[in-house]
């Protein structure tokens, strides 16, 4: 039988045709396995930088007076195309809020309906101790701020949303990477001797007292590439100490910083010249149009042009912020978002060189971090002691150099569904079935009560009077103290035990609840990655297990593939303190005297967590649990208002009270300060702008912004001369970079006054020009 003749020609074009068919076909089985759509979102939180006691250390004393940097709220959102999606929130705030998420959900369901609601929204706070508080609602965690602060709650819940908002608006489709890393010395154990009371054969298992690995998300939008990573990472916000009166997002928001910059740099795109450093990567905002001359001399003529102007009135400058850190960026794609969030911290501290007596100098006891009995002496020394700052920056670094490796290595692709499960316990009197010698009994969870262990605080931040870490008996005269407040009974004195009850909070009603009872706990799932939201700070071993437990019930489902990858997010949705292990519990160091619901919490949550696993990897629903309380309109405020703001005779708001020099040198690595007459910070939180701008000169009379309140070489303090004074300054400080451009600069400020008729007016301020040499 004879063919029909065909051309070699026609034949290869047949069978290209039906290669390239078998490609498409099958990487778009993959692509359609792997895709997501990926939005994310960022917004300034940074709230009163004035007034209002910080939340973290309890320390009545440690009240805002300026920023050292600008706090923010970081969103993600991972959506299946035909499915679910999931939210997740970092806050560079000390812990979640139940308040806060409660209006957060309510804002997000008038404005979208049902598509993010508490079951896939997660809340989640960096544990930084350096902002301010008055935001919860429970009263134990709003005594030292005076009650509840309304701007400081109204900031955190705008920034939610709007970085919510963010991020959905910014849906694309996208894929996710996981990459996970040691990071070996930016934690070490604070409460060694609790540690040490857990099982040896659990013990042996690990190689450090405290978890050393990082777990990093790479987001990657298919047309623009990288938009954004989310790391995991444990240790405490504390690297700022309990006398820093400056806003601060602590070591992890200092790290969400350097790696958005260290981004931005990396992908700058101009259509101007641009200078590069030896690494290939573009020099600092100020850097990249210099036009200036060279010669000293003709520096200084230029910047003596340039006299302190007097303050004068000004527009609002909430898009100054916007500007220094847009420069690089381009103006149709989403901002890189870089968020260092928190996992089981409770017994993790950034101080890493040890806890040490500052009369003497040695280590504190070992067992009850005291020195010569008294816990007020034993401190922790970060990296940098004794510049908290320094510490600050290096356990900030640390994270941040880990997180660039992590990104740029991220090869296992992220595959599989959206799912999500919540619900709402009651931890105050819960059963739970605890295994005790191969048998297995009923228990019960405790109404909330702290310990005399708590009072005594920690070495990141000592408490006060004569309690110590590690108290299983009490004190007789604080139980005569704490019997004026609620003396426990009988049944919670041995539910509790052996814990000594100081304060007995879940059964303290007046005026309203002192702690919580119904808790939210949360899985989220996106592919092999699963998040565990927990509302509180779970001991490095009370983590391990938890993350264990689970990880062993998902392992029955093959859809997770052979790695599961399992964090622990905590301080998230609300806030109930720590979680410890049973044999944690019994040494009472902070930690255990801090854990509300007495010696079986960690087994409630394990037990609770593993129905949620089940119920997520049957497709089955679970039971909402009974709601939280909702006490916004309990909540008590004593914090006096700013009545009004004042300068002297022949002063004006924003005028130099100490100027630089005239002809002023300066060089790389010197602090350059000025001090403004100012007004109240509270008068205008600057959201999304700054207080504080660095300028620099651009050919022969256009400045352009440098540095602001974001950066972290730049910091505001603000003054009165005394509590009830109307005057007040503000200091603002630039510790010059070592790659800053060399040319002429100025330090600006922005403020706000009020007037004793309640007006607000705008003003800005000016130093004299001066010049930074080579």
């Amino acid at each position: 039988m004879e063919f029909p003749q065909v051309s070699c020609y026609a034949t290869m074009r047949v069978c290209s045709f039906l290669l390239l068919l078998i490609i498409l076909v099958k990487s778009d089985v993959a692509y359609s396995a792997s895709n997501y759509l990926i939005g994310v979102g960022s917004y300034d939180i940074t709230g009163p930088a004035a007034d209002v006691n910080m939340m973290g250390y309890a320390n009545a004393g440690q009240i805002a007076s300026g920023v050292h940097f600008r706090l923010r709220s970081r969103a993600f959102i991972v959506g299946d195309p035909k499915g679910k999606r999931v939210v997740f929130v970092n806050l560079d705030a000390c812990m979640a809020s139940q308040i806060v998420t409660i209006k957060v959900l309510e804002r997000l369901k008038a404005r979208y309906g049902d598509i993010y609601t508490e079951n896939n929204v997660a809340i989640s706070g960096i544990h930084t101790h350096a902002g301010p508080g008055g935001y919860l609602q429970y009263v134990v965690y709003i005594v030292t701020s005076l009650g509840f602060v309304r701007q400081s709650f109204d900031v955190i819940v705008d920034g939610i949303e709007k970085s919510i908002v963010q991020a959905h608006e910014n849906l694309r489709p996208g894929s996710i990477f996981v990459n996970k890393g040691e990071i070996l010395d930016a934690g070490v154990n604070r409460s060694p001797s609790a540690y040490l009371n857990n099982p040896a054969t659990e013990r042996s298992k690990y190689n450090y007292n405290v978890d050393k690995e990082m777990s990093l998300l790479k987001f990657v939008d298919d047309e623009w590439g990288p938009v954004g990573s989310f790391n995991w990472f444990a240790t405490h916000g504390t690297s700022m100490s309990r006398t820093n009166s400056l806003v601060s997002g602590d070591n992890k928001g200092a790290a969400a910083r350097f790696m958005e910059d260290w981004f931005e740099r990396k992908g700058a795109v101009r259509t101007d010249s641009v200078e590069f450093e030896k690494d290939g990567l573009p020099r600092r905002i100020s850097n990249i149009i210099p036009s200036l001359p060279d010669n000293h001399h003709e520096l200084l003529e230029l910047a003596a042009s340039f006299q302190s102007p007097p303050g004068s009135p000004a527009t609002k400058t909430s898009s100054v912020a916007r500007r220094v850190r847009g420069v690089l960026r381009q103006a149709d794609k989403p901002r890189f978002v870089s968020a260092f969030c928190q996992s089981n911290c409770g017994d993790v501290s950034p101080n890493v060189l040890g806890a040490f007596c500052t009369d003497t100098g040695l280590p504190c006891d070992f067992n009850h971090s005291t020195c010569g009995g008294k816990n007020e002496l034993c401190y922790g020394r970060g990296p940098g002691y004794p510049d908290e700052f320094e510490s600050t920056r290096i356990i900030g670094e640390r994270q941040f150099n880990k997180a660039v490796e992590l990104f740029n290595g991220a090869s296992e692709q992220i595959k599989g569904k959206v799912d999500f499960r919540h619900a709402y316990i009651d931890f105050s009197q819960l059963e739970v079935n605890v295994s005790s010698t191969g048998a297995s009994k009923l228990v019960k969870t405790c109404p909330a009560a702290m310990g005399f262990g708590f009072a005594a605080g920690t070495t990141d931040g000592p408490g006060a009077f004569d309690f110590k870490q590690g108290d299983d008996q009490g004190n007789p005269f604080w139980k005569l103290v704490r019997n004026l407040l609620k003396t426990p009974d009988q049944e919670q004195i041995d539910c509790q035990y052996p814990k000594p009850i100081l304060l007995d909070t879940g059964e303290m009603k007046l005026p309203y609840d002192w702690a919580p009872s119904i808790l939210p706990i949360q899985i989220l799932r996106i592919g092999q990655f699963v998040i565990l939201s927990v509302p509180g700070e779970f001991t490095t071993m009370a983590g391990r297990r938890l993350r264990d437990a689970v990880k062993t019930v998902l392992s029955g489902d093959k859809s997770f593939g052979s790695d599961i990858h399992v964090v622990i997010a905590g301080l998230t949705n609300t806030y109930s303190q720590y979680v410890t292990t049973y044999e944690e519990y019994e040494v009472q160091r902070y930690e255990g005297a801090s854990t509300l619901y007495g010696p079986h919490t960690l087994s409630a949550y394990i037990q609770e967590f593993k129905k949620l696993a089940r119920a997520l990897i049957s497709g089955q629903p679970v039971e909402p649990g009974p709601q939280p309380p909702d006490l916004l309109n309990k909540q008590i405020s004593l914090l006096t208002p700013v009545v009004m703001d004042r300068t002297p005779l022949g002063v004006n708001f924003g005028d130099c009270s100490s100027d630089v020099q005239k002809n002023s040198t300066f060089k790389r690595g010197d602090t350059v300060s000025v001090t403004f007459w100012s007004a109240c910070p509270r008068n205008d939180l600057m959201t999304e702008g700054t207080f504080s701008l660095v300028e620099h000169l651009q050919g022969k009379d256009t400045w352009v912004p440098a540095y602001d309140d974001d950066d972290f070489c730049v910091r505001f303090i603000w003054s009165r001369p005394s509590k009830l004074s109307s005057h007040s300054k503000a200091r603002i400080e630039w510790r010059i970079p070592q790659d800053v451009a060399p040319g002429v600069y100025r330090i600006k400020h922005f403020g706000a006054s009020k007037g004793l008729l309640g007006s607000i007016h705008h003003f800005t301020g000016s130093s004299s020009a001066f010049v930074v040499a080579h």
